[in-house]
């Protein structure tokens, strides 16, 4: 299926419906908002303040809704106020998407907004994010992954139809690692260090892990913190903000995210960053199980394992092996 088709799907599923969307202003937000905008018959593009996110945040999001001509509301939460956030524990994901989600659901129902989704994409089902769970359980629509978009499929729509989108909205918080309590102190100095690598390189996306008394940057484009002035001019700037050591990641961020499975004599293996659920697992695929234990699922052609492993045999192509997988992603339910 090409890109095109894939949108054509998502443009079918949101047609003359009133739309409610989680909207960051991220690529994935924006497409469903962009597309929203086209085919429903009303659009609203919810944002949460949780007082977490990069600089100029909320002003992108009023631009971008005001740029498309949809209904636009701005939901304050004070994150700062919710101790089970704080704590930063495995959990910190689903419970910082539960918070957010129980007021966008709350507001949409209040304007009349029955069809409620997010910018969740399938190439989202690979990659250790817990937050899923919570879309599922609100009954969140996700039209993205019914279509079997992935991010690399929505950035190539944006940038080929210039529509305009931050690759900057990623949760502060995440810079933490988990089991480090959260504070407004440590919030605050990441941003501080994220806005001055950005007004002083080219990159588009720039996150500082904070490790205590160590700060390791990432970034999109390398060669910007390679040259050696400039790098120093950033490492007297972080260590100012009192790290005792900056370090950079060598591997530069790619969020072109795709999915490509290990395939080879009709068979296929994939093995996902995280456990999976047998018994919740069972509760969706209902039908399609030939047998079960408490270690793994058999399909007719496929097998599930706890530990995330996902084995199929038997498909004449690549491309048919790829697609019955992304049919089974959505399927999954993971362990936190």
């Amino acid at each position: 299926m090409n890109l095109e088709d894939k949108i054509n799907i998502v443009k079918d599923i949101l047609k003359d419906k009133k739309v409610a969307i989680g909207f960051s202003g991220g690529a994935d937000s924006t497409l469903i908002a962009y597309l929203s905008s086209k085919v429903s018959k009303d659009t609203l593009a919810i944002t949460i303040n949780n007082h977490l996110l990069p600089t100029d945040f909320i002003e992108h999001t009023k631009h971008v809704a005001e740029l498309f001509g949809i209904k636009h509301k701005i939901v304050d939460i004070n994150f700062y106020e919710h101790e089970e956030f704080l704590s930063n524990d495995s959990s910190r994901c689903y419970n910082c998407r539960t918070l957010m989600y129980s007021n966008i659901e709350k507001i949409a129902k209040e304007n009349g907004f029955d069809f409620i989704c997010d910018g969740n994409n399938i190439s989202d089902l690979v990659i250790d994010r817990p937050g899923i769970l919570v879309t599922y359980s609100k009954g969140f629509e996700t039209p993205f992954i019914e279509a079997k978009l992935t991010s690399k499929d929505i950035h190539e729509f944006l940038n080929k139809n210039n529509i305009p989108y931050s690759r900057s909205t990623t949760c502060l918080a995440t810079r933490i690692p988990t089991n480090t309590k959260t504070t407004s102190e440590k919030i605050e100095r990441i941003r501080y260090c994220e806005d001055y690598i950005l007004k002083n390189t080219s990159c588009s996306i720039v996150k500082v892990r904070d490790l205590k008394k160590y700060a390791i940057i990432e970034v999109d484009k390398l060669d910007e913190l390679l040259n050696n002035a400039k790098y120093s001019k950033i490492n007297a700037e972080l260590t100012k903000q009192g790290f005792k050591k900056v370090a950079l990641n060598l591997s530069p961020i790619d969020d072109d995210e795709f999915i490509k499975i290990d395939y080879c004599n009709n068979s296929f293996s994939y093995q996902l960053p995280y456990t999976i659920n047998i018994e919740n697992t069972k509760k969706q695929l209902k039908n399609q199980i030939i047998t079960s234990t408490n270690e793994k699922i058999n399909l007719k052609n496929m097998t599930i394992f706890e530990n995330g492993l996902i084995e199929g045999h038997d498909f004449e192509t690549y491309e048919i092996a790829l697609d019955s997988f992304m049919e089974v992603l959505p399927k999954l339910r993971r362990n936190i």
